[in-house]
């Protein structure tokens, strides 16, 4: 396995990298854009605000959202500030906003300077809240047919029993598989999934409004309030901060 590297670069909305693995830890972050990250567990997205850990070893393809600054740190397999051996989502407060962009901006710097950079940054990482901003694959059939039917509108406000109907399942099975099969409710996976559709209809400059009724909410003041009590932020003030100029 090649050695994870690390790097910036810009992707155009829609393109990706795919699927490849390191053997080294790396972090995925995107100064600008939003960029999910697939393995076949499943899929975790991060806007400006998050970060992406993704564990060596780890089979992953990662996909653009708006006009995405890419930035990849690759650190040995021995330095696992977290000690995660799954990818996992985490938050990026301003002081390790500026330590990823400035460590990547030369990475082929071996000055002790650098080296210091990179202990801050590891230091800030110990740090780093983990965030549930994460879209597990089902495996169940009747689960995996129910979880596309959402992917593919996920404004359908039905019901679990209503949806049950149509692949064949009852509700209780249902429930039961979710937390079984995906380590969490319906009302969660949905919450996640309205989220995950959400950050990448924002990065394509998609009204906040025209967003909320897209991914199933029933008003823009309802998504705006799901939106800040998870990330921090309301969605106008995530895209400001999303369209600031490039450094």
């Amino acid at each position: 396995m090649p050695v994870a590297p690390t790097r910036s670069q810009w992707l155009a909305s829609g393109a990706g990298i795919d699927a490849h693995r390191h053997d080294d830890h790396q972090i995925v972050y995107a100064g600008r854009g939003v960029v999910a990250v697939t393995t076949g567990a499943g899929s975790w997205i991060a806007p400006a605000t998050r970060a992406v850990w993704v564990p060596a070893g780890t089979v992953h393809a990662h996909q653009a959202h708006g006009e995405l600054e890419l930035h990849l740190v690759g650190l040995p397999a021995a330095d696992n500030p977290l000690g995660l051996d799954e990818p996992t989502v985490l938050s990026v407060g301003p002081l390790l906003r500026e330590l990823i962009l400035a460590y990547t901006r030369d990475p082929h710097d071996n000055s002790p300077e650098h080296e210091r950079l990179r202990a801050v940054l590891l230091d800030q990482l110990r740090a780093s809240p983990q965030q549930p901003l994460y879209l597990p694959t089902p495996t169940a059939p009747q689960l995996r047919e129910l979880c596309e039917i959402l992917r593919n509108d996920p404004a359908d406000n039905r019901t679990l029993a209503a949806l049950g109907e149509q692949v064949g399942a009852s509700s209780r099975t249902l429930s039961r598989l979710f937390r079984s099969d995906l380590g969490m409710t319906f009302p969660q996976w949905r919450t996640q999934l309205r989220l995950y559709h959400a950050l990448i209809l924002l990065a394509e400059n998609t009204p906040v409004t025209a967003v909320a009724h897209a991914c199933g909410w029933s008003s823009a003041s309802a998504f705006i309030d799901v939106f800040r009590r998870t990330f921090g932020c309301t969605p106008g003030a995530h895209r400001a901060s999303d369209q600031r100029p490039a450094p």
